[in-house]
C-alpha cells in the first residue's frame, strides 16, 4: 500500500517505515505528524484518487543540506558573482497510513403535513 501526499507543496509517493527528506516543518524533534492533503492511493492494485485517508509521521531530526554554489558571469563585462545556499530540510518517517474518521452530521429533515382547511 502506498500513497502520494502534498507536503509543503511538493509531492511524495510514501509507504509504511520509509524515512523522508522533505521541505523543512516547523516541528519539534519526535513529535508526531498528520498529512491529510492525500492525491492518490493504492492498495492491492486498486488505484483510488478520492480517499480519505491521513499519513502520520514522526520527525526524526532538522538537517542542512551541502552547499550549493551560484555562479553568475557576463562574457566580456567583468561581471562576476559567486554565491552559496544551504537548504534546511526535515527527515520524517512515516509510521502509518490509515482511514480518517469519517465525521458525518446528520442532519433529520421534518416532514411536516400541511392540512389545508376547507374555505367555504
Amino acid at each position: 500500500m502506498y500513497a502520494i501526499v502534498d507536503i509543503k507543496g511538493k509531492q511524495f509517493k510514501v509507504e509504511k517505515n520509509q524515512t523522508l527528506d522533505v521541505p523543512k516543518l516547523n516541528e519539534k524533534v519526535g513529535s508526531k505528524i498528520e498529512f491529510d492533503k492525500i492525491l492518490l492511493t493504492s492498495d492491492k492494485g486498486k488505484v483510488s484518487t478520492k480517499s480519505s485517508m491521513k499519513v502520520v509521521a514522526k520527525v526524526l531530526s532538522h538537517e542542512i543540506d551541502d552547499k550549493v554554489i551560484v555562479f553568475k558571469m557576463k562574457r566580456r563585462k567583468g561581471y562576476q558573482k559567486k554565491n552559496g545556499h544551504k537548504q534546511q530540510f526535515t527527515t520524517i518517517q512515516i509510521q502509518d497510513l490509515k482511514a480518517a474518521k469519517k465525521t458525518t452530521t446528520a442532519k433529520k429533515t421534518t416532514v411536516k403535513k400541511k392540512t389545508e382547511e376547507n374555505k367555504d
